[in-house]
């Protein structure tokens, strides 16, 4: 019965099969072909055309007739502001406005901006423009030249509103009579939420008596004692300014600016206080500060006023100021105390003072942990006079004059403090005394002091630390320089130095105008009072046949090279000595012919070009010209690069030879003592020069040369850079190690035509200053030498 039922489902099986094979034979390939068109169709359907049939594939109809072709509403490009509290809305706290006169302006508004402009953010300073002076020492001055006496102080208003209002978020509008406690008011102010609006200050009728007559602005903040107002206000204040003007009828300013704050904020009157803070102010009435300040001092309502008022001469300003610094002074002292008596209490000795994060001095950062070796700040030790290990040259230096004022001070200041602890101590003498110089902290101070303990009857040695923690940190403005600038290079050369000019060209050649570099060479030449100058004697031939062969190779580059030629006195035409290979200047002990080489040259260059003073001896790259042009600006700041000085590897053998690597201990060192580079803008030069031209006379000529000789001033100006110094004036003089400066390349000449070394034997530097000497190889390379030398001797004589 089972396999008769699995055949009968193979049958059904085959049949199905069969009958689809011949339907699919029989049926037509197009459909449409059996169906009938309807004679309903519809309009759509015509619209597909004739190619639209049943089973093809859909393709989208776009109708674009009246539709628009151009976006509605077109997308808006976001410029954000170039500051974040400009786009966060952060605003400085406090701007005061001061209404004063002309009369008062060297007198009253002065000392209101040496007393308080510190304090605040901003401070102005508004008077009658009808017959301003233009001498005036005080630079924050708005005038007006609308002297209506009952519309000034919407001026005042509409300054403010039209330059000042989306930067402060408060504006106290006060008369010169009155004196500012800035920092109480900035204080308070900072504890009131800025979305209100404020109109704050002292009611006029609040210092009245209770007998007298209230006048009309009774209720009105009154002027003299200062007004509050928040930006909001101000805000309001312009969009009714008409009305305002139009109804200040009376000289009352009080009053204007009270009816005015009425109508536009709808605040009734005066506020004393909002959120509980208090813009308080005290009247002095029959008190005299010069007379009275002892008693004053006495009332909590003095002490704690915003604005004391009025005030008629400069100096109560000052005596003001003094008693409310020191009272603020007393204040943060408590403050600090509290602070260290709280730390003390939570530790309560059982937690360690970093992780409390105490540190001493209190507000004082600790110095940044060293990441290497290398940034270790080392201690120096010192005396009163001198200070030893200085640098890893110089084993004993004299302390300058500031450094020992401020070592004598500093051991002034730790002998009272050592007698305010220890009454019975005596001081005798100075054990010892360390300094190290941190960025973050300051300077740090170690003294080991002697004393004599009377109590005990003998000597004791007491150790104290002393810390002078960086003040107020400022940023130098500076101005706007590019790097596109172009740099006149002059090099000065001696009859002995020109083989390394003829390598400096060379250089200068591959550098520069190859790179069509925006600069300008001139060569500069020293002629002996009996040298030749021209023909083929001319000692100075080749470097003027190689200027001139470059010049016209790099003609339509812009490129060019000239010389001046200048002719030294007999008194300076002595013949070259060899021991001056051994100093770093390339003038040896001539430094001041640098002053003839700039004042000569400069005649033919012009005052507003950028010039820089070179060294036939220095090597450089494209990038060092950069930082010359980014950091010698005109009227602002004269760039003195520190060049690095090669040791002669080649001759020595005690390093290897590289003179594309970097800078290392081992191949050079930065040579401090070298002045030689220099670069400044020739207007900024001359300015100094004719300051300074009572000590160093001006070379106009080559006759002038003969007036240096007998500059020998011991303490005199040695080189240009320290002639911006001496000159008192507004240059800064950056002094700065410069990698990609180097120098020596002319003792590196000279050891390569004695390979021997017998020249070199007989050799003496003839500074005074060891640092102004060359030297050949690192105190560790000689120290190495030495020993492998003994070492060799040593086995010598066990040999024998």
């Amino acid at each position: 019965m089972w396999k008769l039922c699995n055949i009968s489902r193979n049958q059904y099986f085959l049949i199905g099969l069969l009958v689809g094979f011949l339907y699919s034979y029989y049926m037509p390939q197009d459909l449409t072909e059996i169906v009938t068109e309807c004679p309903e169709a519809t309009e759509k359907e015509h619209l597909l055309g004739e190619e639209a049939k049943y089973g093809s594939e859909f393709e989208p109809q776009l109708n674009l007739e009246q539709k628009p072709m151009i976006a509605k509403k077109q997308v808006k490009n976001i410029v954000r502001p170039r500051y974040y509290y400009t786009e966060l809305g952060i605003r400085e706290k406090l701007f005061v406005g001061v209404m004063t006169t002309q009369e008062n302006i060297d007198s009253l508004a002065t000392a209101i901006n040496k007393t308080s402009a510190h304090l605040v953010n901003k401070i102005k300073f508004f008077i009658n423009a009808d017959n301003v002076k233009t001498n005036f020492k005080l630079k924050n001055i708005v005038g007006f030249t609308d002297t209506r006496e009952n519309l000034r102080p919407f001026h005042v208003l509409k300054y403010i509103a039209d330059n000042y209002l989306d930067d402060y978020d408060y504006f106290l509008l006060v008369t010169d009579t009155g004196y500012i406690n800035a920092r109480l008011l900035k204080e308070r102010l900072s504890h009131i939420s800025i979305s209100f609006d404020i109109y704050m200050g002292t009611a006029h009728g609040a210092t009245l008596h209770e007998d007298e007559d209230r006048p009309a602005d009774s209720q009105y903040c009154d002027l003299h004692a200062g007004i509050v107002l928040s930006s909001s206000v101000i805000r309001k204040i312009r969009a009714n300014l008409d009305w305002c003007v139009r109804n200040a009828a009376s000289n009352q300013h009080n009053l204007n600016i009270g009816r005015c704050v009425k109508y536009s904020s709808k605040i009734d009157g005066c506020q004393p206080s909002w959120q509980d803070i208090n813009v308080t102010s005290y009247k002095l009435n029959s008190y005299k500060i010069y007379r009275d300040l002892h008693l004053i001092k006495r009332e909590d309502a003095f002490n704690k006023a915003s604005v004391v008022y009025p005030i008629t001469t400069a100096d109560d300003f000052y005596l003001l100021h003094a008693y409310f610094s020191r009272v603020h002074l007393e204040r943060i002292n408590q403050q600090k105390q509290q602070i260290h008596d709280q730390a003390s209490t939570i530790s309560n000795g059982t937690l360690p003072n970093d992780v409390l994060e105490v540190r001493w001095p209190l507000g004082v950062p600790k110095p940044n942990p060293p990441e290497s070796r290398h940034d270790i700040v080392p201690w120096t030790h010192l005396n009163l006079t001198h200070s030893f290990m200085w640098n890893s040259e110089l084993n004993v230096r004299p302390l300058s004059t500031v450094d020992a004022e401020d070592m004598q001070n500093i051991l002034n200041k730790t002998i009272l403090e050592a007698f305010r602890t220890n009454p019975h101590l005596e001081y005798r003498s100075i054990h010892s005394a360390y300094r190290k110089f941190d960025a973050v902290r300051g300077m740090d101070y170690r003294m080991h002091l002697n004393f004599y303990d009377r109590k005990r009857r003998q000597p004791v040695l007491k150790s104290f630390e002393v810390v002078k923690p960086i003040g107020l940190i400022e940023i130098v403005p500076s101005p706007y320089v590019t790097e596109s600038t172009r740099i006149a290079i002059l090099l000065p050369t001696f009859e002995h130095q020109v083989p390394e000019a003829l390598q400096f060209v060379q250089s200068y050649e591959r550098v520069c105008m190859d790179n069509q570099d925006n600069t300008f060479l001139m060569l500069i030449f020293y002629y002996r009072a009996d040298t030749p100058s021209k023909g083929d004697e001319d000692v100075f031939l080749p470097l003027k046949n190689l200027a001139l062969g470059l010049t016209d190779k790099h003609k339509q580059d812009g490129s060019r090279i000239a010389w001046v030629s200048i002719r030294l006195p007999p008194e300076l035409s002595a013949p070259f000595n060899l021991n001056h290979l051994y100093s770093t200047s390339l003038y040896g002990p001539n430094q001041l012919l640098s002053f003839v080489a700039t004042d000569l040259a400069l005649r033919k260059i012009g005052l507003d070009s950028l010039v820089m003073i070179c060294s036939s001896s220095a090597t450089f790259r494209s990038d060092f010209l950069n930082r010359v042009r980014m950091n010698t600006i005109a009227g602002f700041q004269v760039f003195s690069p520190i060049g690095f000085t090669m040791y002669p590897c080649r001759w020595t053998k005690l390093c290897k030879e590289c003179d594309g690597c970097d800078v290392g201990q081992s191949s050079g060192y930065f040579d401090r003592a070298n002045y030689d580079v220099v670069s400044f803008y020739s207007r900024d030069y001359v300015e100094s020069r004719k300051l300074l031209e009572q000590q160093l006379p001006i070379v106009r000529s080559d006759r002038d040369i003969v007036n240096l000789v007998n500059y020998t001033q011991e303490d005199g100006i040695q080189n240009v850079a320290e002639l911006f110094v001496r000159a008192n004036t507004k240059i800064h003089v950056l002094r700065g190690i410069e990698p990609n400066l180097r120098l020596g390349r002319a003792i590196e000449n000279f050891l390569a035509s004695d390979p021997e070394g017998e020249q070199l034997t007989a050799l003496r530097c003839e500074e005074s200053n060891e640092e102004r000497c060359v030297r050949i190889a690192s105190k560790k390379q000689i120290g190495d030498v030495l020993v492998q030398y003994g070492n060799s001797q040593q086995e010598n004589e066990v040999k024998r």
